[in-house]
């Protein structure tokens, strides 16, 4: 039996809508091993998963997928608002489009896949409205589709009665996402969404060994960066947005078909195995100049892998790296928004100030959850 909302979000101010605050994340060595076929091709079932209070290191777990993700206080929210009895609607704002129509007649096709993931929790009388917190950081490389549909997912469950899990959600996201033809994502931003924090996310494409949750999205996390470290971290990164915007997919879709390669392209994706777990225990230990490194092994692993990976960033990455810096396009890489590394804070300061001349700078704070309920 399906819940209609109309009534009893008609009688709600704006300002006291149900609602979800999510937030994007700033990838770095790691990102694209979430992506599914990353997962899965290199996944071996480790020995032992000691807890991290007897292996802080965790070395076990060195040769396999996994994602370092940042949380911060960019990213959507997403309200709730009444809309005609028996029917949905979802509406963006900074994108100026909306998507209508009766659940049982909605059409799995790619500009209804927020509406689709409404219907498949068996709402009506909605209208879900998207706006993101920071003006001009969409398209941004910060996962922000991946954000807009985790929110949304999040949303609707809190307003079902919450039947499915955390880990349900990530596997909800990921795949409608993917198979709607929205973008080729794995399973990074989605978890970030629902977990947060600086953390390490071991890929388990099928499942956890010895736990009962399975399905897509599930990871072995371990939290990297305490809170009150925030501002060594802070202090030592910047965004910068290039002033291109570029989907995913296509740079995505090289990476797929270089990891197909008999020959991976020179031990490539070997490299960018290590340069992760390298940046996990810099970041974990703060060992600065060897996060470092590891940005930069891993830029130049995935610029082997995809050579249009870094157009777009080219000046950027000069600048950068003149100022003894590290620089690391996020997402589809050359457009949009480039991460800016430096091991000392005043280091980076100089090479903002050089920037700002060029590029945009997005501000931002890191946070500890990766989401906010709010009015529930």
């Amino acid at each position: 039996m399906s819940i209609d909302l109309h009534e009893r979000l008609r009688k709600l101010p704006e300002s006291a809508a149900p609602a979800v605050r999510a937030y994007h994340r700033i990838d770095g060595p790691g990102s694209s091993l979430d992506l599914r076929e990353f997962q899965q091709a290199l996944w071996r079932t480790p020995p032992e998963t000691p807890a991290p209070e007897r292996d802080p290191t965790a070395a076990w777990s060195a040769r396999l997928a996994r994602t370092i993700a940042i949380t911060i206080d960019t990213g959507t929210l997403v309200r709730a608002e009444a809309y005609d009895e028996g029917r949905l609607a979802v509406r963006s704002i900074e994108y100026e489009t909306e998507v209508e129509g009766e659940p049982g007649r909605i059409a799995p096709v790619r500009e209804n896949w927020l509406l689709k993931i409404v219907e498949s929790f068996d709402l009506t009388g909605v209208r879900f409205v998207l706006q993101n917190l920071v003006a001009g950081t969409h398209s941004s490389g910060l996962g922000g589709s991946a954000t807009a549909t985790t929110g949304v997912a999040l949303l609707a469950n809190e307003l079902a009665a919450s039947p499915m899990s955390p880990t349900q959600i990530v596997g909800m996201a990921s795949r409608v996402e993917t198979e709607y033809g929205v973008s080729l994502t794995g399973t990074q931003e989605q978890s970030n969404v629902l977990f947060g924090g600086v953390v390490d996310y071991v890929w388990c494409p099928w499942g956890v060994p010895g736990e009962g949750d399975s399905g897509f999205g599930s990871s072995i996390r371990t939290v990297l960066v305490e809170g009150h470290e925030y501002p060594e971290l802070l202090g030592r990164l910047a965004i910068f947005h290039t002033g291109r915007e570029r989907a995913s997919s296509s740079t995505n879709a090289a990476w797929i078909e270089a990891l197909r390669s008999p020959d991976r392209h020179g031990g490539a994706i070997e490299q960018k195995l290590e340069a992760a777990y390298r940046y996990r225990e810099g970041l974990r230990t703060g060992t600065w100049r060897a996060v470092g490194e590891a940005i930069e092994a891993y830029r130049a692993a995935r610029t082997q892998l995809c050579p249009d990976y870094m157009t777009g960033a080219d000046r950027m990455f000069e600048v950068a790296t003149r100022g003894g810096g590290a620089l690391f396009p996020l997402g589809a890489g050359g457009g949009g928004g480039t991460l800016v590394f430096h091991e000392d804070p005043p280091g980076l300061d100089a090479l903002c100030r050089e920037l700002e001349g060029e590029f945009r700078r997005v501000p931002f704070d890191l946070r500890s959850s990766g989401h906010e309920l709010l009015n529930l």
